[in-house]
This record gives structure tokens, sequence and C-alpha cells, in this order.
């Protein structure tokens, strides 16, 4: 096998490793190679995927779909495919993903590692809630994880230290084709747009707002909710790109203000229901590769935290503090969550979820910290997909399953080999 030294980089660019990868193709190298932490196509925005100085196992060749039944809709597929390729491959067969994150480049590794939620976590949980089996490499030696076993709570979200992932076995659920119904409406402020996330009865459901208003309009936004259908429509091929790096103006607070302002008025005022295709609906960025540049070189930085419903006053709170910054980007998104989540160290809880990015500069920093602070204070926790900034002591107590998480990693790595950046900066894995 070859190991290969390679500088690299999670999604938001702002944190970076420099390390050897290796990139097997065959079963017989994943046997030699288990010793080393996995990655996928580095879709989280931190240092999840992150080894520095160390070894790192790049997945993306294993991407093949092993089997399908369709009378049960249980799909094995190994860990390197992508959501949007199964979810493209299905849909016009009648059935997709159960979850799917914000991008269709997410592995089914990644998926499972960060057990990542989706538009409809409101009334379908969590991805690995929707996953039947999942197979491990253990030092080499194979070892298969069902839901109930302490393993399997451990792997779903577990940040890929119980184990090299191979495959797994989804669940998928039943749709009618590759097309989403989807309404659009005004939210005027905070309180509208809560209530509009608490009242929606849609499969999937999703609020933009304007994290650069303030006043009356503090809260504003767009909430988006989604059903799916078959029919025809001519589809858009292929994809933009980002030719460099932005330069820092590029994402001033006066272009911000402007672009949200003309987004939010897209929508008329007495709302719009339209049809988009699967992949426009559930994974709208992708169609800009990458995108991350727009942020420039520097890279940024995304929050994203829940807080359980009862404060969202907090949250509120906390979009004072972005929207008196000036430092928001457009990119920021309020969901509603249910309770479901499959492991130990998942993120989701019943409240609601706020994701913003923040290009990387030191006054950003400085906001994020206290964002924090605030989402510890109001009993809610931040999420290891997109964390670069946390401390270990506040993001540990977050999570009241770590300690079992812990015996299960121990038993499954003693050595401590599949450790990443964001498992030591953290201290996951010690008492």
């Amino acid at each position: 096998m070859i190991w290969t030294q390679t500088d690299y980089a999670g999604w938001g660019r702002a944190l970076r490793a420099s390390g050897e990868v290796a990139r097997p193709e065959s079963r017989a190298d994943l046997a030699a190679l288990s010793n080393a932490p996995a990655m996928g196509m580095r879709r989280s925005y931190g240092d999840a995927a992150l080894n520095s100085g160390g070894r790192a196992v790049d997945m993306s060749r294993f991407d093949r779909l092993l089997g399908f039944d369709a009378e049960t809709g249980l799909l094995e597929v190994e860990a390197g495919a992508r959501i949007g390729d199964i979810a493209t491959a299905f849909a016009p067969r009648g059935w997709m993903p159960a979850v799917m994150p914000g991008t269709g480049f997410a592995t089914v590794g990644g998926c499972i590692g960060q057990d990542v939620h989706g538009k409809n976590h409101h009334n379908a949980g969590s991805f690995g809630q929707h996953v039947a089996e999942v197979t491990l490499l253990q030092n080499g030696v194979e070892a298969t994880a069902t839901p109930g076993s302490a393993l399997f709570e451990a792997t779903m979200g577990g940040l890929g230290q119980t184990g090299l992932i191979t495959c797994a076995t989804l669940q998928m659920k039943r749709c009618k084709g590759d097309l989403m119904l989807v309404t659009e409406r005004r939210a005027n402020d905070w309180d509208e747009h809560l209530a509009l996330l608490d009242g929606s009865t849609a499969s999937y459901t999703v609020g933009w707002i304007d994290a650069t208003a303030r006043g009356a309009d503090m809260g504003r936004g767009i909430v988006e909710e989604g059903e799916n259908g078959a029919g025809l429509m001519k589809r858009r091929r292929g994809a933009h790109r980002v030719p460099m790096d932005a330069p820092h103006f590029a994402l001033a607070k006066p272009v911000v203000r402007a672009f949200n302002w003309a987004y939010f008025h897209r929508v008329p005022a007495h709302g719009r229901t339209l049809v988009r295709p699967l992949e426009a609906f559930f994974f709208p960025l992708d169609k800009i590769h990458d995108w991350n540049r727009l942020y420039g070189q520097r890279g940024f930085h995304q929050f994203q935290c829940v807080v359980p419903l009862g404060a969202a006053a907090a949250l509120k709170a906390m979009l004072a503090e972005i929207a008196g910054s000036g430092l928001a980007s457009p990119l920021a998104v309020l969901k509603r969550m249910g309770p479901g989540r499959a492991g130990y160290l998942s993120f989701p809880m019943e409240g609601y979820t706020l994701a913003i990015d923040f290009p990387n500069r030191t006054e950003a920093r400085v906001l994020i910290k206290r964002l924090e602070a605030m989402t510890a204070e109001a009993g809610g926790r931040l999420y290891f997909a997109k964390d670069s900034l946390a401390e270990g002591a506040a993001i540990r107590a977050m999570y009241p399953d770590l300690e079992k998480w812990q015996a299960e990693v121990a038993k499954a790595d003693p050595q401590g080999a599949l450790a990443t950046d964001l498992v030591r900066r953290l201290h996951l894995r010690t008492a």
C-alpha cells in the first residue's frame, strides 16, 4: 500500500493537517490499514477527519452498492458511497435514504460517524436510526454491530473511534419519485419563524434565517416545507465552480446585508409553491462546487448548536449577538428537531438548532466562544461535525453518555490509533 505525504483540510479550511494518506482499492488493502483513522469526502467543517502528523485512510474508492432488497428496502453499501449518488440512483425506483444531510457529497461512513440529521429530523430522527447493521475493522479483525448493542451505539455518532467502517446496511424509505413539491413562506420576525417551524406538519421542514436583521426584523427568514413527488421536469446539467479564493471583502457586511435582503424578498409576501428536483431541495449548495472558497484562503468556521425547546429565548439572544456583530454570512439555518438519536455522542436533542458560518477572523472566533458559552448555559450542545473551536471541558459536559462511549472505544481501539485532531483537541478519550 502506498502512503503519500499530503496536506489536507476540513470543509471549513480553517484547520489543516499534514500527514501520510493511503487510498486503498481492495479489502486486502484495508486489512493492513485498520490502525489509522478513516476519512471520506471531508465534509465535516473542522478537524473531525484530520490527523496531523499521523496517517489517515481515504475511503472514497470504497463506494460500491453491494446489494438491494426491493421488497424490504434494505441496501448494503460500502462506507465510501455518497448519499447524493444513492438518492439519484434509487429515487426514480421508488426508494431514497431515510435521512439525508445538507450535502450529497457526504459518505455513508461519514453519516454514521456523525449520526447526521436532515430536514426531516422532527419526524424521522437521525441517520443511525435507519442503519440495520454496520461492519467494522478493529485491528484487522472484522466486527459487526447491530441496533441495541453497545458497540452500535458507540459507533453511531462515534467519530470513527470504534473501528474502520467498511460497509453498512441501510433501511431505505419508500418515495414517489425524484421531485419535491416545495412551499416557501416568509417569516417576518423571530416569533413568526418559530411558530411556522412548530406548526409545520410537512415531511421536510427547514428555515433560512437572515442573521443580519436587527430590531423588529430580527429572526426574519424563509421557511421551506417539502413533500416528495413524481413527474417530469427539465433539469439543469452540470455544476458551477468557484475558480479561486475570494478576496476578503466578498463577504463584507454591506454585501451580506444586501444579499440577505434580496434573498428574503425573492419569496412573495403571500408565499409560493414550486417543484424542484430532489437534489436541489436537499443539497442546494452542491450545485456550486468548492463554494467554501468564497470565504477566502483563511477559510471559515461554522457554529451549530441545539438548545431544548424551553430555551428558545437563549437562542434568540445568540441571534441578537450575531446580528450585532456584523460578522454573519448569508448561510444561516434554523430547524426544529425531534428527540431522535442513535448513539452515545449523537448531536440531536428535541429543540431548535441554529447553524451559521463566519469568516475565519479573530473577532469571529471571539464571538463563537461567547455563543458556545451561551449554548452551555442553555443546556444545549455543539455539533462535532461543525465544531473547530470548542474546548474539551465545555463540550464534554454536553454529552452525558460520554463515559459509555469511552468504555466501548477503549475496547475497540486500546492503543488510541484511531484518534483524530478533534478527539485530541477535546480530550474525548480521556477520563
